[in-house]
């Protein structure tokens, strides 16, 4: 218990003499209430107003105060809060991401933004749902320091058992990869889709494992099918479609939101692969999100096929990167990799 002294009293940590490093917590619960309640937080809104963005500012708020309302937590420089909720058939889904640089990490940072995002929630509703509750609120994900990542195990959203802690190790199976597709006209019957499965095909025929193709409007769907696609921790997720400077072209910024740094020559060497100038007009990122690679691509048949070019010689050694592998031994001296 190193919160606890040689005279068993309380303390805090001294951490002065830690490494400064990148660090990140994901941290989610639910506020369980009724349907009338969540039909409102989706229509006209609650009759005290904006409930949802006031939870969003709590739980902000709630992240920098944290070393004020937890005792033995350190006074942290916090560098990025984000807190999403998602209105489900049977709740309100909180998830809260903290990112710091410094010597101690930010679970903390991210349980209290959760809670405090709940019981806000719950104060704007209060008067239509008197017995709404928070559950689950948990640590889903964190990384840095000196125990590098950790990752929750699956499990039931309300459950209240804490499964062991997961430490991924090195893997050797081939990668995994999730497909997105983003368009509404496709998940909306009003035409087949064609480039997810031409996706799915060629990640395929370079050695890729891939499930089905997963098929959501643009906007805002995109952000939650990321999420659930980053919940299953695969090596890999490539997005097709809602890359374009359309307004209603979203899959870039919901993709920022969840990466913990961007690779953008990826991204930038998939513009540079396009057969036409209209390539240029792409806005897709590449980056990292825990230890997955996330990746988009234009929604053209045309601009999967290059993005394909590119990833079949780059995505099987990022996905060894990222599993911990070594640079390859048979790189000749001064090659980049």
């Amino acid at each position: 218990m190193t919160h606890v002294d040689s005279r068993g009293e309380a303390r805090m940590v001294d951490v002065a003499g830690k490494e400064i490093t990148l660090r990140a917590a994901v941290a989610a619960g639910r506020v369980v209430t009724t349907r009338d309640v969540l039909d409102l937080l989706r229509g006209r809104g609650m009759p005290k107003g904006d409930a949802l963005g006031v939870a969003r500012l709590a739980g902000i708020m709630a992240a920098k105060r944290t070393p004020d309302l937890i005792p033995l937590c350190h006074p942290i420089a916090i560098h990025g809060v984000t807190v999403d909720l998602t209105v489900t058939d049977d709740g309100v889904d909180i998830r809260a991401t903290v990112r710091t640089a410094d010597r101690t990490g930010v679970e903390m940072e991210a349980l209290t933004s959760v809670a405090a995002a709940g019981l806000a929630l719950i104060d704007m509703i209060k008067a239509v749902d008197p017995a709404a509750s928070i559950d689950g609120v948990r640590v889903l994900r964190k990384e840095g320091g000196k125990t590098g990542l950790w990752e929750r195990e699956a499990m039931p959203a309300l459950s209240r058992q804490s499964p062991a802690p997961n430490v991924t190790g090195p893997d050797t199976g081939p990668p995994r990869v999730v497909v997105i597709v983003a368009s509404t006209r496709a998940a909306t019957g009003v035409y087949e889709d064609r480039g997810g499965p031409l996706l799915a095909d060629g990640l395929r025929a370079f050695g890729c494992e891939v499930g089905d193709v997963v098929v959501v409007p643009d906007g805002a769907p995109v952000r939650a099918a990321l999420r659930a696609a980053l919940d299953t921790r695969p090596d890999a997720i490539v997005t097709t479609g809602g890359t374009g400077i359309s307004p209603t072209d979203r899959t870039p910024d919901m993709t920022r939101e969840l990466l913990d740094y961007e690779v953008p020559g990826i991204a930038d060497a998939v513009r540079g692969s396009g057969a036409t100038p209209l390539a240029a007009l792409s806005r897709g990122v590449t980056g990292v999100a825990g230890r997955t690679l996330v990746v988009n691509l234009p929604g053209s048949t045309g601009g999967v096929r290059d993005g394909l070019t590119v990833l079949a010689q780059v995505l099987p050694h990022a996905v060894e990167q990222l599993r911990g592998a070594d640079h390859p031994a048979s790189a000749a001296p001064g090659t980049q990799v």
